[in-house]
């Protein structure tokens, strides 16, 4: 009855049902609009008064200097597996089935958050932009905020449109994603060349150029400290390579371009932002600096460009991670690891439907949440990314090899998935540790805590399923591979050498 179970489970997965329609400039555009989103034209402001501009400027910088050498490991992985679930499947690789299902638990959770909190600010922006409009029917307030029903619906129907875009296939949403990018670049390097011409544009308001008080150093930290949740997007490239129509071995070369085109976004803004405020004055009692500056050098109009910045912010954002999200359910749902019915496809679109319909329902609770707890659920999930990102190297470490002998000599890929694991576990322990510059909230230690109860929950349920799966079966649907040919690329040829040299010894 196993036998048949096991052959009936080959029969219905087919692993080449997903198309492979995605062009290397859609998949950069998925990178590049995820890093970005809303954030860099939201926290400028913050991470000036923070941090001064000239230090959350090199901040920002090393912080995508920093993700480019972690992201050698998901760019060498990819070489070897193109195939959906990326980090999911690279735990799976070294470290097995349990340590898969926790990593692409806390995984899948942050990418559900990214899409509610660009959804919902959505109905941010258009509530700055006309609070009389938007400021009606009032239901409650959570932690201080105020909750309307007219904002609900706003999100709603975003979450909804998003969803049906995602379900008609990766090639709809990759070119989206493209002309979404190349509409946010262009109006990015308007405003900032534009900036020069500003009533109140002047080098001296880059002033203070590190804070006072914390030093070039410890301002620096601030700001590098945030980029595991700044630059979370370029791991969306690795959920998508089945669907490439290219070599994967381009991989880490799209990876690298969306880092810097993202860090120059950032480092744009900032400078915008910060020589464009009046001697400092525009950083005090504004929730929205970025905003405050422009409606102050180019008014209602300058506000209404950088909206449209920030709508292909909100719309690149919700795009690339609920489908790369999604990616990662469908893997799930393949192996076994999560439930089967996650990796159904689309009869006609030959996408995972189930797993977008799921996620998009979750994401749909957001919006009722109240911005305040729903940022606080965020910055928790920014340790979800950081545990990906810290299994994910360790995976290359421990796969890539400096014996000559070995099937995965790679002493360059081994030297930097050694150096991308340090400074992931570095990141981690800055969101972890208390008193740390990047430490978590209470708030977000309470929903963490939470977050791994429930998954807890749902293993115990899962376990029985989880160990009874066999193990070549589960290689061949996460890896496309034997279990056989997995153990012969991990395994170090030590023992092979050893009995050479007694043979040798003997004759």
């Amino acid at each position: 009855m196993g036998q048949k179970n096991k052959e009936n489970i080959h029969k219905k997965v087919d692993r080449g049902d997903l198309q492979q329609n995605l062009s290397e400039k859609f998949v950069w555009a998925i990178a590049y609009g995820s890093c970005i989103g809303w954030g860099s034209f939201i926290l400028p402001g913050d991470w000036i008064k923070q941090s001064g501009s000239i230090s959350a400027a090199i901040g920002i910088t090393i912080g995508a200097l920093l993700m480019i050498i972690i992201a050698v490991s998901y760019g060498a992985l990819v070489e070897h597996f193109p195939v959906s679930g990326g980090a999911f499947a690279f735990s799976y690789l070294s470290f097995g089935r349990y340590v898969s299902f926790f990593s692409s638990w806390f995984l899948t959770f942050g990418y559900i958050c990214v899409v509610a909190l660009n959804a919902t600010a959505f109905s941010l922006l258009l509530k700055f932009m006309m609070p009389s409009v938007l400021e009606h029917g009032k239901l409650y307030t959570i932690a201080g905020w105020d909750v309307y029903l007219t904002e609900i619906i706003i999100a709603t129907v975003l979450l909804l449109v998003f969803m049906l875009i995602t379900i008609r296939g990766a090639h709809v949403s990759g070119s989206l994603q493209y002309y979404f990018c190349v509409a946010m670049v262009i109006v990015v390097l308007l405003m900032f060349f534009g900036s020069f011409f500003g009533k109140d544009f002047s080098f001296s308001n880059l002033q203070p150029l590190t804070a006072k008080h914390e030093g070039w150093f410890t301002s620096i930290i601030m700001i590098v400290a945030v980029a595991p949740w700044a630059y979370v997007g370029f791991d969306n490239i690795p959920q998508t390579a089945e669907e490439f129509s290219f070599s994967p071995n381009k991989t880490f070369k799209l990876i690298v371009y969306s880092l810097l085109a993202a860090a120059g976004t950032y480092v744009l803004m900032i400078l915008y932002t910060a020589w464009l405020g009046k001697s400092g004055s525009s950083l005090n009692g504004n929730l929205w600096v970025t905003g405050a500056v422009t409606k102050q050098a180019f008014g209602y109009v300058g506000l209404s460009v950088l909206a449209i910045a920030i709508i292909m912010g909100i719309f690149t954002g919700l795009n690339g991670f609920l489908m790369s999200a999604s990616r990662l359910l469908f893997s799930m749902g393949r192996s076994g690891i999560m439930p089967r019915v996650f990796s159904k496809l689309h009869p006609v679109y030959k996408t995972p439907y189930v797993a977008i319909i799921f996620l998009v329902a979750l994401t749909l609770i957001a919006p009722w949440l109240g911005r305040t707890a729903l940022t606080w659920i965020v910055d928790m999930s920014s340790t979800g990314v950081s545990v990906a990102y810290l299994i994910t190297c360790l995976s290359a470490a421990k796969l890539f090899s400096y014996n000559k002998a070995s099937n995965t000599y790679a002493p360059v890929y081994k030297t930097f998935a050694i150096i991308g694991s340090v400074f992931a576990a570095i990141f981690l322990g800055l969101l972890l540790i208390p008193g740390s510059p990047a430490a978590l909230s209470m708030p977000s230690y309470i929903a963490l805590a939470g977050w791994l109860i429930l998954g807890l929950i749902f293993f115990i349920v899962r376990y029985p399923k989880l160990k009874r799966i066999n193990k070549d079966e589960l290689s061949r649907l996460i890896l496309d591979t034997s279990q056989a040919k997995v153990e012969s690329m991990i395994d170090e040829p030590d023992s092979d050498k050893e009995a050479s040299t007694k043979q040798s010894e003997i004759k």
